[in-house]
C-alpha cells in the first residue's frame, strides 16, 4: 500500500541519483574531481596535509573525510596527514566565546597550516563567513584551496584555487554529493599512492 511518506522516499532518491547522473555527466565537474585529487596527491606526496573545515552537517562531512584519509578507505596502507579543524571542543567554544566564530577556522589555519599544505573548504551556500575567512588566510600561507560549495558557489567559488559546485538548491542533496566527492577524492588517493 502507497503512502505519502513513500512517495517522499522514492523522490528523495531519485532525486539524489538524477543529480549524481548529471555531474557524472558534465566534463567540467569530472574534471574538478580529478584535479581536486591530483593537488591532494602532490601535497601528501610531500609529506604535507590536507585541512578541513565546514560547519554544522559541512562540519561533520569534514570530519568523516578527514578520517577516511587518516585511517583508511579501501586499501590497508600508512596513515596520510589531514587534520579537520572542526574537531577541538576546547578551542572551538574558547574562541567563539572570547573572539568570535567568524574567525574560528582562519585562526586554526594560521596557527597549523604551512605553505604546501591544502584547505578543503566545505559549504553548501559557498558563503560561509568563517569558511571564506579560512580561505583568505590559507592564500595568505600559500596554503592550496580546494572548495566544495552547492548553489551557484556563492563568493567561495571566486575566492577557491579550485571550486567543485554541485548544481542544486537543496542542502540535504549538497551535502550528499560532498560526501560521494569526497570519497571519490580519497579512493583516488589512495590508490594513486598506494596501489601496487
Amino acid at each position: 500500500m502507497m503512502n505519502s511518506s513513500f512517495d517522499l522516499i522514492r523522490a528523495h532518491l531519485k532525486a539524489g541519483g538524477d543529480l549524481k547522473h548529471r555531474i557524472a555527466a558534465s566534463d567540467d565537474l569530472v574534471q574538478r574531481i580529478y584535479d581536486a585529487s591530483a593537488i591532494m596527491i602532490r601535497t601528501l606526496k610531500k609529506g604535507k596535509k590536507i585541512l578541513w573545515c565546514g560547519n554544522g552537517g559541512s562540519a561533520a562531512d569534514s570530519q568523516h573525510l578527514s578520517a577516511e584519509l587518516v585511517a583508511r578507505l579501501n586499501i590497508t596502507r600508512p596513515g596520510l596527514a589531514s587534520l579537520a579543524l572542526t574537531t577541538d571542543t576546547s578551542l572551538l567554544t574558547a574562541w567563539s566565546n572570547d573572539v568570535g566564530f567568524e574567525s574560528l577556522f582562519s585562526r586554526q589555519v594560521e596557527a597549523l597550516g604551512d605553505n604546501g599544505d591544502v584547505l578543503m573548504a566545505l559549504s553548501t551556500s559557498g558563503k560561509s563567513p568563517n569558511v571564506l575567512k579560512a580561505v583568505k588566510s590559507a592564500r595568505e600561507k600559500k596554503i592550496t584551496t580546494i572548495a566544495l560549495l552547492g548553489r551557484d558557489g556563492g563568493v567561495i567559488r571566486s575566492e577557491a584555487d579550485l571550486a567543485i559546485v554541485v548544481p542544486s538548491e537543496n542542502t540535504q542533496l549538497i551535502q550528499e554529493i560532498h560526501v560521494t566527492v569526497g570519497h571519490l577524492l580519497c579512493e583516488l588517493v589512495e590508490t594513486k599512492l598506494f596501489k601496487t
